[in-house]
């Protein structure tokens, strides 16, 4: 078994232990530091909390008596602690602290840490600032006003002063549009790290945000964390929940991580998608629990305009040792995507009690810019996924979602419009207890999927099995045990694919060039 350190601050660790598991570990352990015992862990990523700063750390795993891992780190230097209660706020329940703790985040110097002790406290919106730790302690909770007036308004774009350029603010959906500013926000800072066991609660109900949740009301809804032109952030450790709208929201932000977060909103919370990584590039998202009411993580890149006129794809992504569970999309590429993603790699999760596994949302009108290209799930584990693979390029998404040009199966000219699906390959994914359809690939005819491969993939229906539509988009009929669909996909290749309990064909191939078994 092997134990590595994933990151760490000077008051927090993040270790991984390798022991098979995924998400779980294989069995429980005890972790001692320095030869005290610290706690058990079943987790395959764990948070180490309440360390102090420059400090030389042994921490070692233990199976009974037996040490299984052993791993040695330092803390990092700090300079000073600022106590939010010290600068006035409350943490009592009631009492706006917005701007006690604000103060207290613009005072920190570089090094410093801001310190959230146990309490609840009531906020509407905190703005991060560069050279940033803050430290949610055990029992602490940062809660969310619902009031829209006690809320600023991100205006969409601003016209740059030569008028050569934007400033893109407020965003929903993948277009500049008005948005209440997030509960936490952060606009073009840097080196941010916000960690530790406590809470940041949106608050979110359907008598307030959720509430005719697709209307503008003065400006669209707010994301629980959203930052703009960031760089070099990190979430470590916290739970949150509740979000009004896209739970963790990046856009147009590089090096960023997500750790040992759990994200908890309620299964009928309407488009409360855990992480939506918009244009975003070199992202690590590790040790990850989500359970929530749409997508767990849902990658974007814009809609045309916005893809079309920056070209910024989502790039470099990582989802490692994460929990996804009763959502639509386990991982899901879309629907805007403008922009493209290139270079994702799902590995070592278990995904389970969601509407899909992987989901690609794509559509006439995204544009050429919209390539999807080196995407590659493996070493999954799936239970009780209605439909464990989709790619669906007619997602009725839009105004003009239902229109003949979305959704006809006849081939149109490739043009400034059409998107593009390259490679994908699905390899070593154990799915258990299935519904609907083992996997669903319906890909545009006059612009075909270059190559879909499956290897080492191995799908068993529930004895249960329900009926339901496995792609949203037109003409799809409900359906049960169907195999695998693909339609219009240039090479197929097929490497120990197995699909047990099917009625009918195991496989249903229209417009396939090359099938190639091995």
């Amino acid at each position: 078994m092997n134990i590595s350190l994933v990151m760490s601050t000077a008051r927090s660790a993040v270790i991984e232990i390798e022991d098979g598991g995924r998400y779980f570990t294989k069995k429980p352990y005890e972790i001692k530091l320095n030869g005290s015992v610290y706690g058990k862990t079943d987790r395959t990523i764990t948070n180490l909390f309440n360390l102090k700063p420059e400090t030389q750390y042994l921490a070692e795993i233990y199976d009974g008596e037996k040490v299984v891992g052993s791993i040695e780190f330092t803390t990092d230097y700090e300079y000073v602690t600022l106590d939010v209660r010290k600068f006035g706020a409350k943490g009592d329940g009631v009492t706006d602290d917005t701007h006690f703790i604000q103060a207290a985040i613009m005072a920190c110097p570089k090094y410093g840490r801001v310190l959230i002790p146990a309490g609840t406290y009531r906020i509407t919106s905190l703005f991060l600032k560069s050279n940033l730790r803050l430290e949610l302690a055990e029992g602490a909770e940062l809660k969310a006003f619902t009031d829209r007036s006690k809320f600023a308004t991100m205006p969409p774009s601003i016209e740059s002063y030569d008028e050569k350029d934007e400033y893109f603010l407020g965003t929903w959906e993948g277009n500049p549009l008005p948005m209440f500013a997030a509960i936490i926000s952060g606009y073009q800072v840097k080196n941010v790290i916000i960690y530790g066991p406590g809470k940041i609660n949106g608050n979110a109900s359907k008598q307030d945000w959720w509430n005719n949740p697709k209307v503008m009301n003065i400006a669209f809804r707010p994301r629980l964390f959203h930052i703009n032109h960031c760089k070099d952030v990190t979430l470590q450790g916290i739970t949150v929940c509740n979000s009004p709208s896209w739970t963790l929201h990046p856009f147009f932000s590089k090096n960023l991580r997500f750790i040992g977060i759990t994200i908890n909103n309620p299964s009928d919370s309407p488009n409360t998608d855990g992480l939506d990584p918009e244009s975003c590039k070199n992202i690590d998202i590790l040790g990850v629990r989500f359970s929530l009411g749409d997508d767990c993580i849902a990658v974007k890149s814009g809609k045309i305009y916005m893809g079309s006129r920056f070209k910024k794809p989502s790039e470099n992504i990582m989802i490692r040792q994460c929990l996804m569970e009763d959502g639509h999309g386990a991982v899901t590429l879309g629907s805007e995507i403008g922009g493209g993603v290139v270079n994702l790699t799902v590995q070592d999760c278990l995904f389970r009690n969601t509407d899909r596994g992987l989901r690609i949302k794509t559509r006439r009108g995204r544009g050429k810019d919209a390539i999807l290209s080196n995407i590659t799930f493996k070493n999954l584990t799936l239970d009780n996924v209605m439909t464990p693979l989709v790619v669906n390029a007619f997602y009725f998404c839009d105004p003009d979602g239902r229109t003949e040009y979305v959704q006809s199966r006849e081939a149109y000219p490739v043009d400034e419009r059409t998107p593009v699906l390259k490679k994908m390959l699905f390899e070593n994914m154990e799915c258990t207890n299935c519904h609907v359809a083992a996997a669903y690939f319906d890909c545009l005819p006059e612009q075909k999927m270059e190559e879909l491969e499956l290897k080492h993939v191995h799908i068993s229906y529930a004895d249960d099995a329900k009926t339901d539509v496995p792609a949203m988009s037109e003409g799809v009929a409900p359906c049960c045990k169907k195999g695998l669909f693909a339609r219009n996909i240039h090479k197929l290749i097929l490497e120990d694919v197995t699909i047990d309990g099917q009625e009918g064909e195991p496989m249903e191939l229209i417009g396939v060039d090359t099938l190639i078994q091995k």
